[in-house]
């Protein structure tokens, strides 16, 4: 589904019109955000009042230059149906379609799978974003970096501390120049702090041949001896040749592990390193910092869909119109509160995202939690996760010597039993919680670790 627009004036010192495209992945993917991704794609999953990809979305339309978006993934084609619909009236200058992959086939793969859409107009640069990333999206700032160095890509990146680098995409640049020197994913020793934030610039001039030299890579490569482990066996060894070069073109090919690695070769890779904030949604639990994150920015924004300050809202907190809070209730900071949610009096909700058609009764505490769709929480009950550094990016702690999610999630229509206590639990759907719960005796509750 697509909403066809005259192409967007060009911005001043622009030199080419410029595409984007949001890589949103696909069902058998996101397992880590269950179970919140047991009913809802990660993508469309509300955090600070939206989708995540609305976020990426707003991003883009800030650029001038772009007019089109295509979102890239192996969902049906009905899953963004209604997404699209909704965004072709709240984005009216893009051009927003999605192109289905029938088999993953990796961040790369699937970009040079439909490159004949993407360069379709003869666009010269496409930022390329990943779907899971919660960030100001500097596009417009990379775009500029990109037309005084002459690039053939530009990678967002960020600086973490030393023990979370190696669980990323490790850059090591010029510091005067900005060039990329060197790039390797999630490093086993350390290299780098600065990190692949997950969103690209690519001149189409150079991307889609980088990556059909890693596909001709992949064909060209010989066959694997595979013997036995016994050197009694050795007669039994054999070669494995793959049925057809049809089927080698089809392994996943990644931009992460293939391609950004051969482009430190060459002298026009440059870093865009933000200062501002930046943290991936991969686990259920991320969406709570992400949900503070995009809080925060609307509220410096002067976003007019936060709730205004008052001595029981503490900002930034988002409240949906339908939603119906009680005046005694006290809410933030950082709170999401979706359609139709009843929130009873002196009800106590912080840091936390309370999705639509739940009810948090009377006196209810909910604090660094997820409130499933449909859920219920009852009277003078206590649902709460643990705070963790804002630097950290993980959700994991340790309690009582276990590894345990620091933030609590309900899946959908659940129910928490009036006075009980539910503490750093993930709780699949359909549940109901009659007595106290830790996370040590979670798995009498039906809980999924």
């Amino acid at each position: 589904m697509s909403l066809q627009i005259p192409y967007r004036e060009k911005a001043n010192g622009a030199t080419g019109a410029t595409k984007a495209v949001i890589l949103v992945g696909g069902s058998s993917r996101g397992t880590r955000f269950r179970p919140l991704s047991l009913d809802v794609p990660k993508p469309l999953f509300d955090v600070a009042g939206h989708p995540i990809i609305w976020h990426c979305l707003t991003a883009i339309d800030k650029v001038p230059s772009i007019s089109e978006v295509y979102l890239i993934g192996y969902y049906e084609e009905s899953v963004f149906r209604d997404f699209i619909k909704d965004s072709a009236t709240e984005f009216p200058n893009l051009s927003i379609k999605y192109l289905r992959e029938y088999q993953a086939l990796g961040t790369a793969g699937g970009l040079y799978h439909f490159r004949d859409a993407i360069l379709k107009g003869r666009p010269e640069h496409i930022f390329v974003l990943n779907s899971d990333v919660c960030c100001s999206f500097p596009l417009n700032e990379m775009l500029k970096l990109s037309q005084e160095k002459d690039a053939e890509a530009v990678i967002l990146g960020t600086r973490v501390s030393e023990d979370a680098a190696s669980n990323f995409g490790c850059i090591v640049s010029d510091t005067h120049t900005r060039r990329v020197l060197h790039y390797v994913e999630k490093p086993e020793s350390h290299i780098s702090n600065l990190i692949n934030c997950g969103v690209y610039l690519f001149s189409t001039e150079a991307i889609f041949p980088s990556i059909r030299s890693a596909i001709k890579r992949r064909t060209d490569r010989p066959s694997r001896l595979v013997s036995y482990p016994s050197s009694d066996n050795l007669e039994s060894s054999f070669m494995i040749d793959d049925e057809d070069d049809e089927s080698r073109k089809n392994e996943v090919i990644r931009l992460e592990q293939d391609i950004l690695s051969d482009m430190a070769d060459n002298k026009q890779f440059f870093v865009y390193e933000t200062q501002d904030f930046w943290r991936q949604i991969k686990t259920a639990g991320s969406a709570i910092p992400a949900n503070a994150l995009y809080l925060q920015q609307a509220w410096q924004n002067g976003s007019d869909e936060l709730a205004t300050p008052l001595p029981n809202i503490l900002p930034p907190v988002y409240i949906h119109p339908t939603a119906n809070v009680h005046p005694t209730a006290k809410l933030g900071p950082n709170v999401s509160i979706g359609p139709r949610v009843t929130v009873g009096a002196g009800a106590r909700v912080k840091e936390s995202i309370v999705l639509e058609d739940s009810e948090i009764k009377h006196d209810a505490c909910v604090l660094y939690s997820i409130i499933g769709w449909n859920s219920r929480v009852g009277a003078w009950a206590r649902v709460e996760g643990t705070p963790t550094p804002v630097t950290s990016h993980t959700t994991s702690i340790i309690k009582n010597g276990v590894k345990v999610q620091a933030i609590t999630i309900l899946g959908k229509e659940c129910a928490v039993g009036d006075e009980v206590r539910v503490q750093n639990c993930i709780c699949l759907p359909f549940k109901e919680l009659k007595r106290v719960s830790h996370p040590i005796y979670a798995s009498r509750f039906c809980v999924y670790r």
